[in-house]
């Protein structure tokens, strides 16, 4: 009985011996997983945004701004080389009547008149744009030494063809003879009609 006792209390001592032995083994091992985990994950996370944030990633942003902002000033810039240019007012015609229609166009042209013509129109008809010009009608008899016979300017803001009408008035008989009118655009001759008034 004493040897039965004595030989589990020995059993129960190299158990309990080789327990606490493997119980050391274990407990340094745990110690040694983080190192390990911890040099995987955090060593190599600088080394690999390092070369991210300094190379490749940020440099190509900056060019790919800059050719969408050029792609779409290309085209704006096409548009306006592609716009035609506004021609500048010229005068194309002028035109010589006694009558006009609600269009200011002569609606009765001619060069020769009476002397009972109340009336005589001139239609100036010009082409291309201006914000603001002016023409002027200077009306000359001729014979003799010459004398103006009336002077009248009109202002024009066009950005088209346009009809511009003068006229001239003279409540008595209109003298026989040859007369002229002058059309200027801004001061410059342009144009010149000459007509005639004979006798009634």
């Amino acid at each position: 009985m004493k040897i039965a006792s004595r030989t589990t209390a020995l059993c129960s001592a190299v158990l309990a011996s080789l327990l606490l032995s493997a119980c050391g083994k274990q407990q340094p091992a745990a110690p040694a997983s983080p190192p390990a985990s911890a040099s995987t994950t955090t060593a190599p996370a600088p080394a690999a945004i390092a070369p991210a944030v300094a190379g490749s990633a940020a440099a190509p942003a900056a060019p790919a701004a800059s050719s969408t902002v050029a792609s779409a000033a290309a085209p704006a810039a096409a548009a306006v080389a592609a716009a035609p240019a506004k021609a500048p007012l010229t005068v194309a015609k002028v035109t010589l009547g006694d009558a006009v229609n609600a269009e200011h166009k002569i609606s009765r042209p001619g060069n020769s008149f009476i002397a009972s013509d109340k009336t005589i129109y001139a239609s100036v008809a010009t082409e291309g744009s201006s914000g603001g010009a002016t023409l002027n009608a200077k009306w000359s008899y001729l014979e003799g030494q010459g004398q103006l016979v009336s002077s009248v300017s009109q202002s024009i803001a066009t950005d088209g063809p346009a009809v511009t009408t003068f006229k001239v008035e003279n409540p008595d008989l209109w003298p026989a003879g040859k007369y002229k009118v002058e059309i200027s655009l801004d001061g410059k001759p342009v144009a010149t009609q000459d007509f005639a008034i004979r006798k009634s």
